[in-house]
């Protein structure tokens, strides 16, 4: 029985009040904007630069008590999901988010209009220095900005075109026809999440029966969810074409900042290093016992869990101790992250499941909310969330407003290089040969799933666009045709590649995000070349690293990484992160237990 969050010590729960110390100081801040979101008086005059550095001063004072207002509702909703009174909070603040929304939707549109000259000159103003990279982002935008009235009916293709998404998450959650097999006598439904667990289940034939009744419920659906995926692809090429990009993959890394480039690295550097991948799978099927490897087969751990059950105290002591090689600041933040109500740690009835770290500009520190246990993946799990805390933390001290927020594409690398470097200390400290291989096995189903599987989705996605693009029907058939043979070529010859894997692509709903998946890999990528640098190099490395902690979102994604010594547009971070699951899967083979 989960305890009631006033059974938990408060030094285990955030400290709220150091947003608002009461609810009548939120009820009072949100009495301070609800009559400011009217913009009308900037409308049309936004090529005057005293204008203009009005409305953009105006609007950020706006947002900035939005901003703190939303994320105390959501806070306190998320502590206990049972009471209704923080999610009316939260419905208050949309209400206002929305209508700020409607009165600055000319802002963009006005600015993107204005000559180039013009937005030249307000990017070198030094009173728009805070401006900056976002004004070359709209000089950069110009080309692919259409008529007045084109660009009102474009306007709408949110309701319209973001429709086909919407339709697939009713199919996959609302409509799915959910499955059961029956396991020790007992009817168990293969929802999605139970799915994965059942495919980690010891007996293979629960596993095998797990697999055909969950994608044979997808089959079932194939043809309905084929035509909402060619709808979604052919919405792109639309958009692509209006918008007078090249391809659909310009256009998605475009509205992110990214290199092409960096796309078809990726995919370069993993089909090169395949070879890896398949000596992975072979030594699972040895440890197995088995002849081949089925699809039902590849997540059960090839070594028996070697868990590290500590309490919180233990573990947090642990993680420090993990990240040392960050410097003393980075562990006196850390303890301050302890003791100061930065970190909701226990379980408590009607909390939200999960994980996560929450900030915004202003705010005295960054939160992360736990449900700790005694795993080592919870551990890890510490590493991870205080990671994407101190990246907000040195954003936010060292960037204005309008640079903190960075984005989705390097958002998971600084949590990812916590845990690389966790991994590592764990790796030298420990002379438990089993708990080693563990470890080893942990890190390397690690990139499998983040950066070999993650990029198998890329490739399909960029295959089935492609052949939009090319006038090639995309049908049922061809898609998982297509399908099908790129799961051979990833998971090679010790895998058999089960008919039902066709489908697969059918059940992933990142793909509607058009060109979103690559980012887990080279967010990953990243941070192992990141960490690997760390460990060889020490003190320089670590200065770099820190330079892109406190870049917020001050320049793109690709040029912010260059200062932790990244730079996804050539090879080396690709031929790093390679080298690195190499030298664990020749670790790994090393152990004889």
């Amino acid at each position: 029985m989960a305890k009631e969050r006033n059974e938990v010590a408060n030094h285990l729960k955030w400290r709220v009040e150091d947003i608002y110390a009461t609810l009548e100081d939120w009820e009072a801040a949100y009495a301070s904007i609800a009559d400011k979101l009217d913009f009308s008086a900037y409308e049309g005059k936004l090529s005057d630069a005293d204008t203009l550095l009005e409305c953009l001063t105006k609007l950020n004072e706006v947002t900035y008590v939005l901003s703190h207002l939303s994320v105390y509702a959501f806070m306190r909703q998320d502590e206990d999901t049972r009471k209704s009174e923080f999610a009316a909070l939260q419905s208050r603040v949309d209400m206002l988010s929305m209508k700020l929304s409607g009165s600055i939707a000319f802002l963009t549109p006005e600015l993107t209009a204005l000559d180039t000259e013009v937005l030249e000159g307000f990017a070198k103003d030094p009173r728009f220095a805070d401006y900056d990279y976002t004004i070359r982002g709209i000089i950069a935008e110009k080309p692919h900005v259409l008529s007045k009235e084109c660009e009102a009916l474009l306007s709408q293709e949110g309701r319209i075109f973001g429709g086909f998404s919407r339709t697939y998450a009713m199919l996959n959650n609302a409509d799915f026809p959910i499955p059961t097999i029956t396991v020790g006598g007992e009817k168990i439904e293969v929802t999605h999440g139970t799915y994965g667990v059942l495919l980690s289940h010891p007996d293979r034939a629960v596993r095998r029966k797990a697999f055909k009744a969950y994608y044979k419920a997808f089959i079932g659906l194939a043809n309905t969810i084929t035509s909402t995926f060619v709808g979604n692809i052919d919405k792109d090429v639309f958009l692509a074409r209006a918008r007078k990009y090249p391809s659909c993959l310009a256009k998605a890394l475009a509205q992110e900042d990214v290199d092409v480039k960096v796309y078809e690295n990726l995919l370069e550097s993993v089909n090169k290093n395949l070879p890896l991948l398949h000596r992975y799978f072979d030594d699972k099927r040895k440890i197995m016992g088995l002849k081949k490897l089925h699809m039902y087969d590849v997540y059960v751990s090839p070594v028996e869990d070697a868990e590290i059950k500590v309490d919180y105290e233990e573990a947090y002591k642990i993680v420090k101790e993990g990240l040392m090689p960050l410097g003393e600041e980075y562990a006196a933040l850390l303890d301050k992250a302890h003791d100061e109500g930065w970190i909701d740690v226990e379980e408590t009835a009607g909390k939200r499941s999960g994980a996560y770290s929450v900030s915004v500009y202003g705010l005295k520190h960054p939160y992360v909310l736990l449900n700790y246990q005694k795993t080592t993946g919870n551990i890890f799990t510490i590493a991870h969330e205080l990671g994407h805390a101190m990246h907000s933390y040195y954003s936010e001290k060292n960037q204005p407003q309008e640079k903190v927020g960075y984005k989705i594409f390097v958002a998971e690398v600084a949590s990812t290089v916590n845990e690389i470097l966790l991994l590592k200390h764990l790796l030298k400290k420990t002379d438990d040969l089993k708990l080693k291989k563990y470890l080893l096995s942990y890190y390397m189903d690690t990139l499998k799933g983040t950066l070999f599987r993650q990029t198998q989705f890329a490739e399909f996605e960029y295959m089935a666009h492609d052949m939009a693009e090319k006038g090639i029907p995309l049908t049922k058939d061809s898609l998982c045709k297509a399908y099908h043979e790129l799961n051979q070529k990833y998971y090679g010859n010790a895998v058999i590649s089960d008919d039902e894997i066709a489908y697969e692509w059918a059940r992933i709903p990142h793909l509607y995000r058009g060109f979103y998946v690559y980012k887990y890999s080279t967010g990953i990528i990243s941070a192992v070349s990141i960490a690997e640098r760390i460990e060889k190099e020490g003190a320089p490395a670590v200065a770099d690293y820190f330079k892109f902690l406190s870049s917020g979102g001050s320049d793109s994604p690709v040029e912010l990484l260059k200062l932790a010594g990244v730079d996804l547009t050539k090879t080396d971070a690709f031929d790093a992160c390679m080298a690195s699951f190499e030298d664990a899967l020749t670790q790994f083979e090393a152990i004889e237990e």
